[in-house]
C-alpha cells in the first residue's frame, strides 16, 4: 500500500509538473483565452512600421502584419479576441512585456543578442541598415565627416553604441544629443541643433518623406551595420511564438506580405500621402527565404 501511494504521489508531482511546465508555455495564450483580449504594443510615431493617424488610431506595416497574428490566435482558440492597443517606446517595451503590459511589441525593434536575454523575436520580418541623414548643403558624406559636431540620436537604439564604437575605431568624436523618440530627434536635426540623425535607414526616410521640406535632406550611403527587425514577444512562451512565426511564414508563402510591402513601402501612405519608394532589399528577400530569428551582437 504504502509503495502504491508513493507511486500515486509521484504521479501527482509529475502531472502538476507537466502542467506548471505546460501553463508556462501557453502563458501568454492562456491569459488571452480567459481574458478574451491580446495586448499589442505599438509605436507613436515610426512611419511606417507603427505609427497613430490624426485621429489617433494605431496603423502601419507592423500593426497590419500582428493583426493578422491575432486573426491566427482567433482561429486556434476558436473565440473572438479584442485587441487592445498600448503605447510603447524602445525603453519602455521590454518591462511592458515583462509585466505584461503587452503581449507583443508590433514596432521596430532590432533583434539583438542582448536583448534576447529578456525577451524573444519573431523571425526576421524586415531588415534595415543604420545610417545618418544630413542637409544636402552639408558637405557631409560619410560617419567621419561628423567630427567634433552634433549627432541627434534616439534613447535606447543601438544607433548609440554602434556610432560610438565607430567613432573609437576611426578615432573621431562628435557630441550626442539623446532624445526620447525619433521625432525629437528629427526635431532636434532638423531645426538645426544638430547637423545629423543617426538611426535606420527607413525610418529615416519616412522622416524626410513626411517633413516639410523633404529635398533639404539626404541619407549618406555608409552604413554602421545592417539590422534584423522581429515583433517582440516575453520569454519562455514557445507556443505564443510558434503562432506568430506560423503567421509570418504563412503571409510570404500567400503572397500577403509582398502585398502589405508594396502597400507601405511603395505607395501613397497617411498621413501625408507620400509615397517612400522603398523597394525590398535583397537583404529582405534573403531574410524571407531563410525564416530565422537570429540576433547580432
Amino acid at each position: 500500500m504504502k509503495t502504491f501511494r508513493s507511486l500515486l504521489l509521484g504521479a501527482s508531482v509529475a502531472l502538476v509538473a507537466t502542467g506548471a511546465a505546460q501553463a508556462q508555455a501557453d502563458g501568454t495564450l492562456q491569459r488571452i483565452k480567459e481574458t478574451g483580449e491580446i495586448r499589442i504594443g505599438h509605436r507613436d510615431v515610426s512611419v511606417p512600421f507603427s505609427y497613430l493617424t490624426d485621429e489617433g488610431k494605431p496603423i502601419g506595416f507592423f500593426v497590419d502584419i500582428c493583426n493578422r497574428v491575432v486573426d491566427t490566435i482567433k482561429a486556434d482558440l476558436k473565440q473572438d479576441v479584442k485587441v487592445v492597443y498600448r503605447p510603447v517606446t524602445l525603453s519602455t517595451q521590454i518591462p511592458l512585456l515583462q509585466n505584461q503590459g503587452v503581449d507583443i511589441v508590433c514596432g521596430p525593434a532590432t533583434n539583438t543578442m542582448e536583448r534576447q536575454k529578456q525577451v524573444a523575436f519573431s523571425n526576421t520580418l524586415y531588415v534595415s541598415s543604420i545610417r545618418a541623414v544630413v542637409r544636402k548643403d552639408s558637405n557631409i558624406n560619410k560617419f567621419s565627416d561628423l567630427n567634433g559636431k552634433t549627432v541627434s540620436v534616439t534613447a535606447a537604439s543601438t544607433s548609440i553604441n554602434l556610432l560610438t564604437k565607430f567613432e573609437q575605431e576611426h578615432k573621431f568624436e562628435t557630441k550626442k544629443l539623446t532624445n526620447p523618440d525619433h521625432s525629437q530627434s528629427f526635431l532636434m536635426f532638423s531645426t538645426g541643433r544638430a547637423q545629423a540623425f543617426v538611426m535606420d535607414d527607413i525610418l529615416l526616410a519616412s522622416l524626410v518623406a513626411n517633413s516639410a521640406k523633404p529635398a533639404d535632406f539626404k541619407l549618406i550611403d555608409e552604413a554602421l551595420r545592417v539590422e534584423p527587425y522581429g515583433l517582440v514577444m516575453r520569454k519562455d512562451d514557445p507556443t505564443f511564438k510558434a503562432a506568430v512565426d506560423r503567421t509570418l511564414a504563412s503571409l510570404v508563402k500567400s503572397g500577403e506580405y509582398q502585398k502589405l510591402y508594396a502597400k507601405w513601402f511603395e505607395s501613397n501612405i497617411p498621413p501625408k500621402n507620400v509615397n517612400l519608394n522603398f523597394p525590398m532589399t535583397q537583404a529582405l528577400k534573403n531574410a524571407l527565404a531563410n525564416p530565422n530569428d537570429k540576433g547580432i551582437e
